[in-house]
C-alpha cells in the first residue's frame, strides 16, 4: 500500500504541474489585456505598455509562468485586480466553498444511496420509474435554471432573502435566531448544488444493487430465510457500494466546477464566486490559483476514492 500511495502522490504531481501550464497558456491567450480593462479606454497606450511592464506582461508566457509559480510559493502573488496578496484573498473564502461543498456532498450520499436501494428494491413498479424520471430530470435540469426559480419561489412564499451566508440586518436577533439564518442560506444552495450529485448516484447505485442481488451468495441468504433489510443492507450493500465509492472521485470535481456558478447565483461569498469576477477582469493570479485549489482538491478526491476502493474490498491489494 505504502509503495501505490507513494506512486499515486508522483502521478498527482506530474498531473497538476500540467494542468496548470495548459491552464496557464488558455488563461494567458484568451482575448483582452487585464491592464487595458482596469483603465480608462482614452489612456495613452504609453502607459497602458508601462503597466503591462510593471506586471511582467511584456515577458514571454514560459516566463510569465514561473514568476507566477515563483511568487506563488513565496507569498508574493499580488491580484492584478486591487494589488492585495491572492493568497489572502482566497484564505478569506476557501472555507465557505469548503463548507458548501462538504454539506452537499453529505446530502448527496445520504440521500442517493437509500434512494438507489429502495428503487432497487422496488425495481420495475411506478415508484422505480418514478425515481427513473426524477432523476434524468435532475441530471438534465441547468443548476442555474433552477437555482432562480427556487429564489423567485422562495422569496414569494416565505419573504425571506436567500442570497449571501446571512441576512444583512441582525438587529434583534438572538443566538439561536443567527444560527438558524446561517442554516438557511447554506442549505439552499447547497441543495442546488447537490441535486445533479444525487440522480447520478441513486442509479448507480440502483444499477450495482440489482446486479449484486443476482448473486448466488443473495440467493442463499434469502434462502435461509434472513430478513429483507439483512440480505440488501448487510450482505449486498458492501460489495454494491464498490463502484459507487469510485465515484467519489468524479462527485468532487463537479461539486467544485458547479459551485462557480452557484455561488455567483447565490452571492455565496466563496472561491467560486472570487474567480468568476477574475475571470471577468483577466486577472490571472488569481484564476490560475483558484484553478490550481480546485486541481488539487480533485486529484485529492480521486485519490481518496481509490483508497476508499481498497478498504471497502479486501481482495483488492496495491502494489
Amino acid at each position: 500500500m505504502s509503495t501505490y500511495i507513494a506512486r499515486r502522490l508522483i502521478y498527482m504531481f506530474i498531473t497538476l504541474v500540467g494542468i496548470s501550464i495548459i491552464s496557464w497558456v488558455i488563461i494567458t491567450q484568451a482575448p483582452g489585456s487585464p491592464i487595458a480593462l482596469t483603465m480608462d479606454p482614452k489612456v495613452s497606450p504609453k502607459i497602458i505598455a508601462q503597466m503591462e511592464k510593471n506586471y511582467d506582461l511584456d515577458k514571454p508566457i514560459y516566463q510569465q509562468y514561473f514568476l507566477w509559480l515563483e511568487r506563488l510559493f513565496t507569498g508574493k502573488l499580488y491580484s492584478f485586480k486591487d494589488g492585495r496578496p491572492v493568497m489572502r484573498k482566497i484564505a478569506e473564502r476557501i472555507w465557505n466553498t469548503l463548507l458548501l461543498n462538504v454539506v452537499s456532498i453529505l446530502i448527496i450520499f445520504s440521500l442517493a444511496i437509500p434512494l438507489g436501494i429502495f428503487s432497487a428494491r422496488k425495481r420495475y413498479t411506478f415508484l422505480d420509474h418514478l425515481g427513473t424520471f426524477g432523476a434524468y430530470v435532475g441530471i438534465s435540469i441547468p443548476s442555474f435554471w433552477l437555482a432562480y426559480l427556487l429564489i423567485l419561489a422562495t422569496v414569494k412564499l416565505f419573504g425571506y432573502p436567500v442570497l449571501g451566508m446571512r441576512t444583512f440586518v441582525e438587529e434583534g436577533f438572538t443566538t439561536v435566531d443567527i444560527v438558524m439564518d446561517h442554516l438557511w442560506h447554506l442549505m439552499l444552495p447547497s441543495i442546488i448544488l447537490a441535486i445533479g450529485g444525487i440522480a447520478a448516484l441513486s442509479r448507480y447505485t440502483r444499477s450495482s444493487m440489482l446486479e449484486v442481488i443476482r448473486q448466488d451468495y443473495i440467493r442463499t441468504a434469502k434462502a435461509k430465510g434472513l430478513p429483507e433489510e439483512t440480505v440488501y443492507y448487510k450482505h449486498a450493500l458492501r460489495n454494491a457500494l464498490l463502484p459507487v465509492i469510485t465515484l467519489f472521485g468524479f462527485i468532487v470535481p463537479g461539486l467544485i466546477g458547479g459551485s462557480i456558478i452557484i455561488e455567483t447565483v447565490f452571492a455565496w461569498p466563496g472561491i467560486g464566486r472570487l474567480a468568476y469576477q477574475a475571470v471577468l477582469a483577466r486577472d490571472y493570479p488569481v484564476v490560475m490559483t483558484v484553478l490550481t485549489i480546485s486541481a488539487v482538491l480533485t486529484l485529492i478526491g480521486n485519490f481518496v476514492a481509490d483508497v476508499l476502493y481498497g478498504v471497502a474490498d479486501p481482495r483488492i491489494r496495491y502494489g
